[in-house]
């Protein structure tokens, strides 16, 4: 059955795809964040999959799938998946911004520019916006780091997350468990 709004959606997703000049290097690249618990023990977990594109007008775009969660503890993954993310509904967070690539490029291999960055973060179906301080590294001809100098500390309750977390904290029997979650990023990107 000829589907015309399917051809149009996938020829105009191959449009954006063919406009994206950086690509995120998801081997090489990290998000971290920092839970805290009981008011005197803190961990770093990440995401373990990462996509990221930025275009030839500056224009950035990293999807993290929440489902790759990884804390070292299996079952505290598949808690923070269902009962805090709620990945059957909110597979995904997006970060979106727009820079300046030309000062980026036009550093030499190993040269630094840092960088204050206003960017949105979509997350469980809420949108806030933030200014990250970052550093951008040249690393090579066809290759950048970006990492952020001071970690974004995201609240919890400002992307409905508050009785997620409330979950978590009963569920694993705790006292407390920080509203409060500081998050880095170590982003490398590539020309194709």
């Amino acid at each position: 059955m000829f589907r015309p709004y399917a051809v149009f959606l996938l020829l105009l997703g191959a449009a954006w795809q063919a406009q994206a000049g950086w690509y995120l290097d998801n081997e090489s690249s990290r998000i971290s964040f920092i839970s805290s618990k009981q008011g005197t023990l803190s961990e770093v977990h990440r995401f373990l999959t990462l996509h990221g594109t930025i275009d030839d007008a500056g224009q950035a775009l990293l999807r993290i799938e929440l489902d790759s969660v990884s804390t070292g503890v299996p079952l505290r993954d598949q808690r923070l998946r269902q009962w805090l993310f709620e990945v059957a509904h909110f597979p995904e967070a997006r970060v979106a911004a727009r820079l300046d690539l030309g000062p980026i490029t036009n550093l030499a291999p190993g040269a630094q520019l840092e960088l204050r960055l206003p960017l949105s973060l979509t997350l469980h179906g809420k949108t806030r916006h933030y200014q990250a301080d970052l550093l951008a590294t040249r690393l090579d001809d066809h290759r950048f780091q970006v990492v952020t100098l001071a970690p974004l500390v995201l609240q919890a309750p400002d992307f409905g997350l508050a009785a997620g977390l409330e979950r978590l904290r009963a569920g694993a029997g705790l006292d407390l468990l920080s509203p409060s979650v500081p998050v880095g990023a170590v982003l490398i990107f590539g020309e194709r």
